[in-house]
């Protein structure tokens, strides 16, 4: 199997991205459909990852926050969880803020995705609250500058 791969979102994304935030937000996890989609899509850097037939598998975002990057909305599709897909798109995301010069990322995590992140070189600050009646953790990490 090759390694998962993702790219910089594109407008003609969007209906798949839409889509599979809906499955995993809406429908499996149960967020009001009002509350997944907000105004900051409009303006966050998306990415995705596709699957061999080349369906939208992964997404995630990046929005500028107070100089900090701020990555959320990462949704893998349940049939290809754990498969890398999602680590793709965070990796797509963190080169993203980079190219950004931003140096520091912050999400906020389900605690049920606590692990992942961890994996991923973050370190929960503060405690769990909840966000669309789902429990959360604030994470952050460090961002190395590419080596030239």
């Amino acid at each position: 199997m090759s390694a998962a791969t993702a790219a910089v979102a594109t407008a003609a994304d969007w209906p798949e991205v839409v889509a599979l935030r809906t499955r995993v937000f809406v429908e499996e996890q149960g967020v009001p459909p009002e509350v997944e989609q907000d105004a900051a899509d409009a303006t966050a850097v998306h990415a995705v990852a596709r699957d061999g037939s080349g369906r939208v598998v992964a997404t995630g975002r990046l929005l500028e926050r107070d100089g900090r990057a701020v990555i959320g909305r990462m949704a893998v599709d349940a049939a290809v969880r754990g498969r890398g897909h999602g680590a793709a798109v965070l990796g797509e995301l963190h080169r993203q803020a980079l190219a950004r010069g931003l140096t520091e990322v912050e999400l906020h995590a389900q605690v049920t995705a606590r692990g992942f992140y961890e994996r991923a070189g973050y370190t929960a600050v503060g405690g769990e609250y909840e966000e669309a009646g789902i429990v959360h953790v604030t994470m952050r990490r460090a961002l190395d500058p590419p080596r030239t």
